[in-house]
Order: C-alpha cells, then sequence, then structure tokens
C-alpha cells in the first residue's frame, strides 16, 4: 500500500456496498472534514448528535465531536477553542503564550483521535477498507492506537493497537477495557522512541491481508486533517485574541514532532498568518537537532526517526527540550505543594492552577519550546505563540508518581521553587535551532533511511516532499474526501446530519 496513492474514487465497488450496508445497519453518519474545521456550519442534526453523545463511550455520535470547540470558550464574542493563557509571571517572558487542550476530545481525551479518523476515513468511502473483513491496526506510541480502537469500536470493525510496552500504565489500562481481545493490543519492544520496533512488528502483521495497517507516520490524511480542522481552529483563536488587540502578530505555532500530523497546522498558519512553525523535540533524544538518538519520557514525541507527512522543509524552528524539565513541571503543577507555590509566590489563580495541572507531558514540553522560542527571537508583547497540549495531566498519574519515588518521594515548596527556577524561569534559547536551506536539507534527507532504505518508498516517491508544490497539491484531496463522504451518508440513508 503505496502512501502516497491516496483514495479519491471508489477502488472496489462490492467492499464499498458491502461497508454501506455495515454502516446503515449501525446507524452511522460520517461527518465531512469542512465541518470538523468549523462546528459551527454543521446542520443542526448533526450538532445535536455530538451534544447527545457520551463522550466516554464508544458512541457514534462522538464523530461528531471529532474537533476543538466541544468545550469551546468565548473570547471577543467568539466561540474559540478551549485554551489557556500564560501570563509573564508563569513564563518570564513578553510574548503571550496560549495552548489549546486536546483534552477534550471525546472517548480518548486527547486529539489523536482526529487523527485515527482522517487515517481511516478516506479508506471506507472509497471501498478501501472492508469493515466487515479487514482489522485496523493502529500503530502508535499510545494516544493514536486508542483513537484508533475507539473509532473501531464505533464503526463495528475489527481494532488492533500497536505500541512500545513502556509506554504509561494509564494508556493500557484505557486500551484494555476498550478492546474486544486482549490479544488486540500488541507490545512492542522499549518505550517512546522506539518506532523502527513499532515498524517492524506491523510489516509482520501486513503478510496477513486481512490485517489493514494505518500507520500515522506515513499516512497524509493524518497531515490534512490537522493542516484543516486543527489549524482553523487554531486560526480562530488567534483572530479573536486581535480582535481585541489589532497589534498582536502571530509569530510562531509550536508542536512536537511526533508523528508531525499536528506540525501540519502550522503550514496552515503559515500560509494566513505567516507564522513560523516550530518543531519540539526533546534533547534526549535530538534526531532533528543532532542527527541524535536516545531514550526519553516525553510521551508523544521524539521518535528517532522523521516522518513521512512531516514537511520538513517548510519547517522554521527546532526547539529541544529535556525530558528532566517536563517531568519536574508535571510534580510542579499537579502537586499540593506546586500548587501553593505558584499562588503564594506566582500569583497564579484558581483557573490558572487549574489549566496548569491539566497538561500532559507533551504539552509541558510544548510550553517550554514556546518559551524557548521567545527567549531565541527576543518576542514583545504584542507577539503570540500558539500551541498544543495533545492530551491531559490524568494519563500521567503513575508517570508523576514514578519520578516523585525517583526525587526520594519529596516534593516540597522548596522543591518546586527551584523547579519553576529552573525549568521556567531557566527555560533559555539553548538546544533552540533556526533552520536556513542547508539545516532543512539535512533534516530532510535524515529520512531516507527509515522510508527508503527500510520502509520501501521509492527515491522519487521520497523526493516529491521536498517541494512545496507538492504539500500545496495534498490540500485538494480534502474536497475530494468531503465529496465522497457526502455520497456514502446518502447511499447509507443517513444524510440528514449532513
Amino acid at each position: 500500500m503505496n502512501p502516497f496513492d491516496l483514495p479519491s474514487a471508489v477502488a472496489d465497488a462490492s467492499t464499498y456496498q458491502r461497508t454501506v450496508a455495515h454502516l446503515r445497519a449501525r446507524g452511522i453518519v460520517l461527518p465531512r472534514f469542512s465541518e470538523l474545521a468549523a462546528p459551527a456550519t454543521m446542520p443542526a442534526g448533526a450538532r445535536a448528535m455530538a451534544e447527545a453523545a457520551d463522550r466516554h463511550a464508544p458512541d457514534a455520535r462522538n464523530l461528531f465531536g471529532l474537533h476543538w470547540f466541544n468545550e469551546a470558550a468565548t473570547l471577543a464574542g467568539r466561540a474559540v477553542p478551549a485554551h489557556i493563557e500564560l501570563p509573564s509571571s508563569i513564563t518570564g517572558v513578553p510574548a503571550r503564550i496560549v495552548v489549546m487542550l486536546g483534552r477534550h476530545f471525546p472517548m480518548i481525551q486527547a486529539h489523536k483521535v482526529l487523527a485515527a479518523y482522517a487515517c481511516l476515513a478516506p479508506r471506507l468511502v472509497t471501498g478501501t477498507f472492508d469493515p466487515t473483513h479487514h482489522r485496523a491496526v493502529w500503530p502508535s506510541t499510545g494516544n493514536y492506537c486508542r483513537g484508533g480502537v475507539a473509532i473501531s469500536r464505533i464503526l463495528g470493525c475489527h481494532g488492533v493497537a500497536v505500541l512500545p510496552g513502556g509506554m504509561s500504565a494509564e494508556r493500557f489500562n484505557w486500551l484494555e477495557k476498550w478492546v474486544t481481545d486482549p490479544a488486540d493490543i500488541v507490545r512492542t519492544p522499549g518505550t517512546e522512541s522506539n518506532v523502527k520496533e513499532i515498524y517492524d512488528a506491523c510489516a509482520v502483521m501486513a503478510k496477513d491481508e486481512s490485517n489493514f495497517i494505518l500507520n500515522q507516520f506515513s499516512e497524509f490524511p493524518n497531515y490534512l486533517a490537522h493542516y484543516a480542522v486543527t489549524g482553523a481552529a487554531a486560526g480562530a483563536l488567534f483572530e479573536a485574541l486581535s480582535a481585541g488587540a489589532p497589534g498582536l502578530r502571530l509569530a510562531a505555532f509550536v508542536a512536537g514532532t511526533g508523528s508531525a500530523g499536528t506540525l501540519g497546522a502550522g503550514d496552515h498558519l503559515k500560509e494566513t498568518y505567516g507564522a513560523r512553525i516550530v518543531a519540539m523535540e526533546p534533547v534526549e533524544c535530538p534526531t532533528l537537532l543532532y542527527n541524535g538518538f536516545g531514550e526519553h519520557n516525553i510521551q508523544g514525541i521524539g521518535d528517532k526517526h522523521v516522518p513521512l507527512i512531516h514537511n520538513v522543509t517548510n519547517t522554521d524552528i527546532v526547539a529541544g527540550v529535556s525530558d528532566a524539565a517536563s517531568d519536574d513541571l508535571a510534580l510542579l503543577f499537579g502537586t499540593p505543594a506546586g500548587r501553593a507555590y505558584l499562588t503564594e509566590r506566582r500569583g497564579a489563580d484558581a483557573a490558572m492552577l487549574d489549566g496548569l495541572a491539566s497538561l500532559g507531558l507533551s504539552g509541558i514540553g510544548n510550553v517550554l519550546a514556546a518559551i524557548k522560542t521567545a527567549r531565541r527571537l527576543d518576542l514583545g508583547a504584542d507577539d503570540v505563540i500558539l500551541t498544543i497540549a495533545t492530551d491531559g495531566a490524568a494519563l500521567y498519574a503513575s508517570e508523576r508518581a514514578q519520578h516523585l519515588a525517583r526525587k526520594g518521594g519529596s516534593f516540597d515548596q522548596i522543591s518546586a521553587g527551584e523547579a519553576f527556577g529552573q525549568h521556567l524561569l531557566g527555560a533559555g534559547a539553548d538546544h533552540v535551532l533556526e533552520l536556513d536551506h542547508r539545516d532543512r536539507q539535512r533534516v530532510f534527507n535524515l529520512g531516507y533511511y527509515t522510508w527508503v532504505e527500510q520502509q520501501g518508498i521509492s527515491v522519487e516517491d521520497f523526493e516529491r516532499r521536498r517541494h512545496q508544490s507538492f504539500w500545496r497539491g495534498l490540500h485538494a484531496h480534502l474536497d475530494i474526501f468531503d465529496e465522497l463522504i457526502v455520497r456514502m451518508n446518502r447511499d447509507i440513508g443517513n444524510a440528514q446530519a449532513t
């Protein structure tokens, strides 16, 4: 299955008809990407379905909640995604750092469920994936495979999660409740950085034609969904911020490397507002920064390779963050002593404390990368940096407990002050690289060893991605996917919601 062959028409009529009958029996309606990008444009029936859904269950109505506005805030009289803005008293920089919160996505409380839908929906509507026959295999480091299992449950197909065995216990606890068979959780060696081992496991599974591998690292619909949906949500938030302050500038968008899907939102924001695109990666595994490798605990990013769907030659900055910082700040934000310090010494109010305490490890990493970017670029009070908290702190209680144990089981106000001073006020511009042409080419070339030598992508296809014309050409597929979704809904007979 060549990832460059994006489905654009019905490939197998018989599979398509079986899929239509299967989804009709389950009462499924598929949302268009344009609807997820602008939920206010959904017909009233679709909005009502999403509002009535059980967000913690495999409820088919949750498909219409795969967007950033489930807990919409109001800013300048406009609906905007749930977010927190970090004051200078916390960040130590004058730039406005604003964090969009992914924990309000349904079922998995992380935005990767959007990527999972994006990767499967085009296969459904073209008769490429048969839910009555295929097993959907979701290679991941934790959140994407959970999103894939959730989407599989909704659609009534067989979902298989493939992830490193060393990921947080909460990920496995969730999966054990959602899979239909314990064997559908495939644990591979290692932790966050061990994606090669995931690929190897999937290569073995792919020998069985009933296993359909949906690899987020090479599925361009993952990029497209974030370009359209996350990019639009971030744009709406910036426009609401600037409505009351016309001189504001969107200086940068920060996202962790991971599958690089979320970085696709940066392409949208760069085209529309001129924002720089910043890729955050762990300094313990500095692949983009230094051609490096290693292990780390910022779960969700940094995987010792360059994803196929990373638009490297449009990336402007790489910011390295240490997992020592994200682990320490998780304790600062999530313990009574840390909260007391932030209240008494840094003036944080209850809402700010709750917002900080909700951040997962990669969200904390993104905040630190935003601070480093602000320092590197000498950004001021009229500059906005938008970033993402992919998931929430609830996924990392076990990681916080382990880190606390490593620190001797104690985290008091002195510890809190040390963490704040070292990792927030002391977050300098070290391990920050502004990419010039040569740097971009170096990082792009690193991908050759994964995708051409290991995964069998042709050199010609690999090279196409070097040029921005390739990425701009992908965008037309969003309209094609939407047209095919409309057709399938009509054939199912459930078109009333779209």
